[in-house]
Parts: C-alpha cells; structure tokens; sequence
C-alpha cells in the first residue's frame, strides 16, 4: 500500500469515526466553548496555575527552592505543551484537507500528490502557529530551561497566558484589534509629534548653558514625559525657543490623551454589550427548560411578571435599548436585538433549551416575521403570538403559531362584560389582575390519583373552597355531548360542565380560587383512589 492510499484511507476512517469526532467534541468543549462549563473549570484551573508557576519562578530569583520546584516545572510546561498541541490540533481537521485533494484529483482525473495535500496541511497549522495568543502559549514555556537564566526574560508571556483564560482582558485585547485603525491613527500623529518636538527641543538647549539636554537621547526622554504631562521635572527647558516648544506639547499632549481616551472609552462601551449578550446566552445554556419573550412592551411587563412569580426560566428581546435596561433592572435575563434574527434566536436555545416562545411586539409585521423564523428553526416549539388586527389572525396561524392572542379583543369583552355584568366583572378583573390573590390555574387528572374515573358532582370542589371554570380534553378523547364545548387547538375546552361529566387520565381541571386552596386541592387529588372496603 502506497502513503497515498495510506493517507486517504486513514483519512476517510477518521471522517467516519464517531469516537473521534466524540473525542474531538470534548476537547473543543473544554478549550475553546466560551459557553461551555468545562471551559470555566479547566480557565479557571490554568489561571491558577499560571500564577502559582510565575510567583515561584520570581521568588527562586533570591531563594532556591530545592528540586520539588524543578518537578513541578515539569509539571506546569507538559501542561502548556499538551494545551498548544490539542489547540492546534483543533484549529482545523486536517483529514478533511486530505480528503478535498483526494476527491478533487479523482474528479479532474489527476493523480493525487500526497506532498501538496501535507504541505496544505502543514500550512493550515503554520497559520494557528502565528497568531498572537499561540505565540505567547509557545513562548511561556521558555522560562522553563533554567541553565539560560535570560530566558526568564519570556516570563511576561506566561503571564500574557492568562488573557487567552479571562473574558475581559480577552475583551480588552479584542478592543485594541477592533480599534486598530484609530489606534495606528494616533501612533502615527504621536510619533510625529515626539519627532518634531525632539528635533526641535535638541536645537534650541543643546548649546545653551546650564541646559540638560546633551544628547538626542535626553531631547526624546523630555519630549516622552512632557507630551503624556508628567513632566518629572529633572529636564527644564533654559531658553525662550526650548519653553515654546514645551507650552505647544503640552497642548498637544492633553489633545492626545483625549484621543485615547475617547477611542478606549467608546470601543469598551460597544464591547459590554457583547460581553453582557455572551453573559445571558450562557446563562441560556445552563436552563433546561426556557422561554423566549419577544417585546418587553406593556404586555411583555406583564408576561414577565408573572413568569417571575412563578419561578419559570424566561429571556427577553426586544429593539430598544431602553426596554432592555429596564428588563435588566428587574432582574430579567434581555438582551437587545431583533427577534427575526435566526441567529440570535439559536444563541438563546431555539430548538434546544426553549420550548415555547412568545411573539409580544406591537408590531404584527414583526410578530409574523419571528413565527415564521421560530417555526422554520424548530417545528416542535410551542408558538404563542400577539394579534393587533382581525387580519394578521390568519396569517400568523399559517405561519405556524400554536395559539393567537388579541388583547384589544380580550379588553372590549371584559369592558362589555363590565357594562351587562358589573359583579361578573370584578370576579375576572380580580382573577385576570390577582389583586385579590384569586388565581386560575390547571389541575391535571393523572393515572390512578382520585380524579380519575369520577364524574364531577362526586368530587366536593366547592368544600376545597373552589370554583370549577371548565375542563381542558384531548380532541382524541371521545366528545361529551350536553355540555357547552369550544374546539381549542387541537383540544376541546368544557365551560362549566355539569355533574355528570366523568373526569379521564389528561384532562385538565380549570379550578379558581385562592393559591392555598389550589395547593390543597392538588395534595387532595395526587393522594389516590381509596380502596373499597372489601379489599385488604
């Protein structure tokens, strides 16, 4: 077998191992997931490290440690070596290269050249090996030969490590490329400017008498201390000329400061909001069960409320800033954006962590957008949508909304309700409201507890202080006739049925009454069927 065919089998095994592609998996959790758990325990673990490794290293300058520092030396640069080299070896699949060169060469009908496929390779590695952060993993292992005592000069880059291990220096170096542009901007004015002021400050002093500045050395020293405004004190300019050119670079220099700190300022500001996203969407990660909440408008408030006071996981979008903050303030998880984005909708467990999602804007030209996106990136989620107009109803049902909510519609009933009804009125006011502390809530008929097999007037829901406001069935379910029955999506809703409606395994009892009661009330029904006397 030749190393043509050697290389191309080996390949094409590892683009169909699944072990490999499982061992894979987890060292790309662990080393470059930014949401993964094991990432923050194994940053955490080489931060730890790190530090401990530098502090010996500085204090063995004055005061030998024996050889139990030599062995963990060792320790501490096979761990560096094994996290360049899985690093590297994750930067890209190399087998998958191959396979390219391989199958390209079979399609033009040319013989495959396992040397440029390797050399392809090889190149692939060579670029992870000249990025920044695998420059400093490879030269934090030099302080470690300690017979060249100048190679612990390299131990800055071992503490340069720990940017690659926390997100916010990470995020401060990603500012300085971000904003590298501006920032080659202001090198080049502040090298101009040190240039001249050189120049300039080394013809008027160097000849005048009692003057410090001898040599092109001492000019650029003043010039550095003058322009960033120290201005330590130990070279004073003598002459009319040399005092000038002192008052213009001080003018400059405060100029200069404030470049830099606008460029700084406004490239951090933009970058909190990322790092506080990247906050939300790991705390997204860790749910097992979420909800996503389009629009944080007066609708939105209320939703969440409610959510919060009953413990249930919920993220927020919405546009404005503005509400995002407030969401914030309450201790929500938000995050700004438009909730069209397929993307941002995946970053917040669309399909994975999130079973239901609520379309609440006030616009129905975005809520029938982000039903159709929702439904397009998971077809089993739970679509909840807000309708404005009698119109958008049908459309956002074909977009795939579960249910449609029209709360203009809701408000005039009730405001109808109120002018027939007053009394009737105030019970769903407070139900609706729970100024009262009246809730409505479901009870589940479950196999085997009392519910189940009994018809509604041998159940005393009125001793357990409730109301009985209807029952939820499965359209499976063979339908009741005598009773006021409403087809719900893909159930039927019993309002008010009578006594003799017999309670099946799945139905849901609509109960209202005060939480106690309903707690009560839920204990009495999961206790089970009482055993009829002639059993043991």
């Amino acid at each position: 077998m030749s190393l043509a065919q050697l290389l191309v089998r080996l390949a094409y095994r590892l683009q169909a191992s699944s072990r490999y592609a499982q061992l894979k998996g987890f060292f790309h959790k662990l080393l470059t997931d930014p949401r993964s758990h094991r990432r923050k325990l194994f940053d955490s673990f080489m931060i730890a490290l790190v530090l401990v490794s530098v502090m010996l290293l500085i204090y063995e300058v004055r005061h030998p440690l024996g050889p139990w520092a030599d062995v963990f030396e060792v320790f501490v640069v096979t761990v560096f070596v094994s996290e360049y080299l899985l690093r590297m070896w994750l930067y890209n699949d190399s087998h998958k290269i191959l396979i390219e060169h391989w199958e390209k060469a079979e399609l033009m009908g040319l013989p495959f050249h396992p040397a440029l496929a390797l050399w392809a390779v090889i190149r692939r590695k060579l670029t992870y090996m000249s990025t920044p952060m695998a420059i400093i993993d490879l030269l934090s292992i030099l302080p470690s030969y300690r017979p060249l005592r100048f190679l612990r000069l390299f131990l800055l880059f071992r503490l340069l490590k720990l940017f690659r291990y926390t997100r916010n220096l990470t995020a401060f170096g990603q500012v300085l490329v971000e904003k590298r542009f501006e920032l080659y901007t202001l090198s080049v004015f502040v090298g101009s400017v040190l240039l001249i002021a050189t120049v300039a400050i080394y013809l008027f002093e160097a000849e005048a008498a009692n003057s410090k500045v001898l040599t092109l050395m001492d000019a650029l020293y003043w010039a550095v201390i003058t322009l960033t405004t120290v201005g330590y004190g130990d070279i004073v300019p003598v002459t009319t000329e040399g005092r000038v050119v002192a008052m213009v670079l001080v003018f400059a220099g405060i100029g200069v400061i404030s470049f830099a700190t606008s460029i700084v300022v406004m490239a951090f500001h933009e970058k909190m909001r990322e790092l506080h996203d990247n906050r939300v969407f790991a705390a997204v990660e860790r749910q097992s069960s979420l909800t996503i909440v389009c629009g944080f408008g007066r609708i939105g408030q209320v939703v969440a409320q409610r959510m919060a006071a009953a413990n249930q996981a919920f993220v927020i979008i919405d546009k404005n800033i503005e509400s995002v903050i407030q969401a914030r303030k309450h201790g929500y998880l938000a995050v700004p954006g438009d909730a069209t984005d397929g993307t941002l909708l995946a970053n917040l467990g669309l399909g994975r962590q999130a079973s239901r999602i609520l379309c609440l804007t006030h616009d129905d030209v975005s809520n029938v957008y982000i039903t159709l996106t929702a439904r397009q990136a998971s077809p089993d989620i739970l679509i909840i949508s807000r309708a404005n107009k009698a119109e958008t109803v049908r459309k956002l049902v074909q977009a795939g909304a579960n249910h449609v909510v029209r709360p203009y519609e809701v408000v005039a009933r009730m405001a109808a309700e109120f002018i027939g009804q007053p009394v009737a009125f105030d019970a769903l006011y407070d139900v609706v409201t729970r100024t009262a502390g009246v809730y409505i809530e479901p009870v589940a008929v479950r196999a085997g507890d009392r519910l189940e097999q009994q018809r509604i007037g041998e159940i005393d829901i009125n001793a357990h202080h409730l109301l009985l406001f209807g029952v939820i069935r499965s359209n499976d379910a063979p339908s009741v006739d005598g009773h006021a029955r409403f087809d719900l999506a893909g159930r039927h809703f019993y309002f008010n049925p009578g006594p003799d409606l017999i309670l099946r395994t799945g139905d849901l009892l609509m109960l209202i009454g005060y939480q106690a009661s309903l707690a009560g009330f839920r204990q009495f029904a999961s206790r089970g069927k009482k055993r009829s006397k002639g059993k043991a």
